[in-house]
C-alpha cells in the first residue's frame, strides 16, 4: 500500500481584482514598522504610499512611528509621495522602530479611535505573531478594518514564501567583511579570519555568502551543531588547514554553537524586549577558544585571528537593486488585497508565484537550512569542512 498524499495547498494569487471593496476617498491607511532594521524597510513604506496614492488615488495615508507602542503612545505622520520620494535610497527607517511594547488592547483601541481602515505591519516572525492577534481582536469586535503583514526579515527565516526582502543586500554585504577576513588572514602568519554573520535560529545569511564567496574554509550555522576538541572536530580541522594554507577563514551564524558557551543560570533566562533568548557573542567565545587551543597546542608559535563582527553595518544600508524591486512587488501586491477586500494574509512568493498567505501559517512556520538538500552540499564541497560527526 502507497501512503495517502498530502492535500494540495493553494492560496489567492496575489494582483488586482476587477471589483475594490474599499472606496479610496473613505481609505484612512496606517503604515508601521516594527522590529529590528532590514534594507529595504524605507522601499516598501514609500512603495505603499506611492501605490495607494497612484493606483487607488488614496489620501489619507499616515505612518506610524516607533513600532507597535506608536499606535498608543506617538501621533500619526502624514504621508504623501512627495515626502516619501527619496526614501528608497536611505537604509533604516525613516518611521522608526522599536521592539516590544506590544499591548494588544492599546493598539486595537488605538486604530478604532483614530479611524483607521487599512493596517499595514511590516515586520519579522516576531511582528507577524503580534500581527495575528491585532487581526483575531478586530476580527473579535466585527470593525471593518483590513491588516495585512509583510514579511521583514535579514535572516530569511519566515516560512511559507520563498525569501523575505533585505535578505539578498544582507549577503552581498557580508562578502565585504569576508573579504577583510580573508585579508587579514592571508597577511598573517597562522592568520585566522573569523567572521560573524546574522542568523539567530538560521543559517541562510552565512551559507549563501559562504557560497557567493569562495575563500570561507568552515561555515558553521545553527542548523548543525559542530565540536570543537578531538577527531572531526573544528580545532582539528583548523590545525589541518593552517598547515597546509598558512591561513583560514571562519563563517558563523550567530545562533551556532549556543549550547558550548558558557552562561550563569540569569543569562539562560535573559529575554529581549521581543521576548527572544538572549544570545551570547559566539564570534568572541570563538575566538577565546582558538587563541586558547594555540597555546596549548603550539606555544611559541605566531597565531593571529582577526574577528569581525559587521551586524549593524549590514542591517543599515539601503536595499540593492534586487531587494528594491522585490520590496515594490510586495508592497503593491499587499495593496492589490487590501483594498479588494482581503484581510489577515501576508503577501509573498510562492515557487516564484506572489501570493495572499493566511497570518496566522505565516507566523507558525519557519524557514530554517535544509542540511540534507542541494545547497548544503555545495557548501560541504566548497569548503571540505567536516561533516561534525563524532567518531
Amino acid at each position: 500500500m502507497f501512503p495517502q498524499p498530502a492535500p494540495h495547498l493553494a492560496y489567492h494569487r496575489a494582483g488586482p481584482r476587477e471589483r475594490v471593496f474599499f472606496e479610496p476617498s473613505g481609505v484612512r491607511a496606517a503604515i508601521v514598522t516594527c522590529g529590528g532594521l532590514c534594507p529595504g524597510l524605507n522601499t516598501v513604506i514609500r512603495e505603499l504610499v506611492v501605490g495607494l496614492w497612484e493606483l487607488y488615488d488614496v489620501r489619507e495615508i499616515y505612518g506610524i512611528p516607533a513600532g507597535y507602542r506608536g499606535f498608543y503612545s506617538r501621533e500619526p505622520v502624514k504621508l504623501s509621495p512627495k515626502m516619501v520620494h527619496g526614501w528608497h535610497q536611505r537604509g533604516g527607517t525613516a518611521l522608526e522602530t522599536s521592539r516590544g511594547g506590544f499591548n494588544l488592547e492599546k493598539i486595537v483601541n488605538a486604530i478604532e479611535e483614530k479611524g483607521f481602515n487599512q493596517v499595514y505591519i511590516i515586520g519579522g516572525d516576531g511582528t507577524m505573531k503580534g500581527a495575528v492577534k491585532i487581526f483575531g481582536e478586530i476580527h473579535r469586535r466585527k470593525l471593518k478594518i483590513a491588516v495585512v503583514g509583510i514579511p521583514k526579515t535579514v535572516d530569511n527565516d519566515i516560512g511559507i514564501i520563498d525569501r523575505s526582502f533585505g535578505f539578498q543586500t544582507a549577503v552581498e554585504m557580508a562578502q565585504q567583511a569576508i573579504n577583510a577576513a580573508h585579508v587579514e588572514a592571508e597577511s598573517a602568519v597562522n592568520g585566522i579570519g573569523l567572521v560573524k554573520l546574522m542568523g539567530r535560529s538560521t543559517g541562510h545569511i552565512a551559507l549563501h555568502a559562504t557560497l557567493s564567496n569562495r575563500d570561507v574554509d568552515c561555515c558553521l550555522i545553527p542548523e548543525v551543531e559542530f565540536f570543537l576538541e578531538g577527531e572531526g572536530g573544528l580545532l582539528e580541522f583548523l590545525d589541518r588547514r593552517l598547515k597546509e594554507n598558512g591561513h583560514a577563514v571562519l563563517v558563523v551564524a550567530e545562533g551556532a554553537g549556543q549550547d558550548l558557551i558558557p552562561r550563569t543560570a540569569a543569562q539562560k533566562e535573559e529575554r529581549d524586549e521581543s521576548g527572544n533568548p538572549v544570545f551570547l557573542d559566539v564570534g568572541g567565545w570563538l575566538k577565546s577558544e582558538l587563541k586558547k587551543w594555540w597555546d596549548r597546542d603550539h606555544p611559541n608559535e605566531l597565531f593571529t585571528v582577526k574577528y569581525i563582527d559587521p551586524t549593524y553595518m549590514i542591517r543599515a544600508v539601503p536595499a540593492n537593486a534586487t531587494d528594491n524591486l522585490y520590496c515594490t512587488l510586495l508592497a503593491h501586491s499587499a495593496i492589490h488585497g487590501v483594498m479588494a477586500g482581503y484581510t489577515g494574509f501576508v503577501c509573498g512568493p510562492i515557487n516564484g508565484n506572489y501570493a495572499y498567505i493566511p497570518l496566522d501559517e505565516v507566523a507558525k512556520a519557519k524557514h530554517q537550512v535544509n542540511t540534507r538538500d542541494h545547497k548544503w552540499a555545495w557548501v560541504r564541497s566548497v569548503t571540505n569542512q567536516p561533516d561534525f560527526l563524532r567518531i
